[in-house]
């Protein structure tokens, strides 16, 4: 009967509407308090324009990290008086408050002072400054604030606002426990996140050694005379006479991407993509992942070609934008695919390549070097498929391509274990942190 009958005292109203009071309605086995009785404005303010060739050091706030040192700016530069930021304070830009958006200064940023345009507080001695910063990152709490802002076109959270808010506020040792709970599991996320880069550059080093890799400098010491090999350039312009490195195994030999590819290579389809799951799902660049998987952001082509539908092991590589170079090896286990025009098939010969080993092979630093050095910057980056055509991979016999192929998949699973753990506890760390305190149990 609690539900359906609750008696509110409207002093305590933020918003005069049902709505947005029986939002900012809390459940928590902890005491629920104001806000007002825990914080407290800071307003502090500093006119770097007096100083005009002083330098001061100003902060930022993002969405991913919180506050950082943002610039150093000359006083002369600064034409208002900007507030102190001090150890503990809490800013947050009132026109975007959601969660990221705020920030907790701690001895990590050097810098101490912000733009007028943000609310700057502090907290009393009996509320844990880390702790409320966790407060705003929760799901709960962000709804109540969004319910809470104010204006019909830009939505504000001015301090006045923020302070007639509640929060769940356990004794301050519990509160200290909480914190550090959630720091040990993102500290678990951040070491993970360490040792998947360690294998990636054990899947370099591991590479490197099985191929008998060494890097040649086509050119001599003497700067003024260099004598390259001509037949070794893929292009004749003076950036590739002078920085021209090439790249030789002492074990096997170098081909060309045209030596073990059949038929010639395909653009993809010019089909409009939309958002919605058909039969058949339409691949494009940035559905790609670095690791050659893709991504969930699964979309559809207007229009079904079946010359364009891939076949097992059609090997795609990006020609252009941001992400040139990213490849993809096609495996039934994605179902029906077709794929978009700024990516080009290639139709492997299987008789002296093996699929997996290529996969792995151009998301080395082998290839990538070559991407690098051939990628055309002007307008948008790109290469053309008849320049991958030239592109050079060092190729061992077929069985040694699988062991090489079988040996980074084996450290690949590794990695995505690693990954999933990474992100697991990255999301338990504010997930059980709210359940904590949102919770009447």
């Amino acid at each position: 009967m609690g539900v359906l009958l609750k008696f509110a005292r409207f002093k305590d109203f933020v918003t005069w509407d049902v709505k947005s009071h029986l939002v900012s309605l809390i459940v928590s086995k902890y005491n629920v308090v104001t806000l007002s009785e825990y914080i407290q404005e800071e307003t502090t303010k500093i006119k770097p324009f007096e100083y005009p060739n002083d330098d001061f050091k100003i902060l930022g706030v993002s969405n991913k990290v919180g506050l950082f040192d943002n610039e150093i700016k000359k006083g002369k530069d600064i034409n208002q008086a900007y507030k102190v930021v001090k150890d503990c304070f809490l800013a947050y830009n009132p026109y975007r408050i959601n969660v990221g958006s705020i920030g907790l200064k701690t001895k990590e940023q050097k810098y101490d002072l912000i733009s007028p345009a943000y609310v700057v507080f502090s907290c009393k001695k009996e509320l844990l400054p880390e702790y409320l910063f966790l407060i705003f990152k929760t799901k709960t709490f962000n709804k109540i604030i969004n319910e809470s802002t104010k204006g019909s076109v830009r939505q504000i959270l001015s301090f006045d606002i923020l302070e007639k808010l509640k929060i769940p506020l356990p004794p301050l040792d519990i509160q200290k426990k909480l914190v550090k709970n959630y720091h040990d599991k993102l500290n678990l996320s951040i070491s993970q996140e360490k040792q998947i880069k360690e294998k990636d550059e054990e899947i370099e080093k591991y590479l490197y050694k099985e191929l008998g890799i060494k890097i040649i400098d086509n050119k001599t010491d003497n700067e003024i005379l260099s004598f390259i090999r001509f037949k070794d350039l893929d292009r004749w312009t003076v950036k590739d006479l002078l920085n021209t490195k090439q790249i030789t195994s002492k074990l096997y030999n170098t081909l060309n991407l045209s030596n073990i590819i059949i038929g010639k290579p395909k653009y993809g389809s010019n089909s409009k993509g939309l958002k919605k799951v058909t039969d058949i799902r339409y691949i494009r660049i940035t559905d790609i992942n670095e690791d050659g998987t893709l991504n969930d952001e699964i979309v559809s082509s207007e229009k079904v070609e079946s010359s364009y539908i891939l076949k097992q092991d059609d090997f795609l590589i990006a020609r252009s934008g941001n992400t040139v170079g990213k490849t993809f090896l096609y495996d039934k286990k994605y179902g029906t695919c077709m794929y978009a025009g700024y990516l080009i098939k290639f139709t492997l010969n299987k008789e002296v390549v093996f699929p997996l080993y290529l996969l792995y092979y151009t998301k080395s630093s082998l290839y990538k070097k070559w991407i690098n050095s051939n990628l055309r910057i002007a307008g948008q980056p790109n290469i053309n498929s008849q320049e991958y055509l030239n592109s050079p991979i060092i190729l061992p016999p077929l069985e040694i391509q699988n062991k090489i192929a079988q040996n980074i998949q084996k450290i690949k699973d590794k990695i995505n274990i690693l990954k999933n753990k990474s992100i697991q506890n990255k999301t338990l760390a504010l997930e059980e942190f709210e359940k904590e305190i949102f919770n009447e149990t």
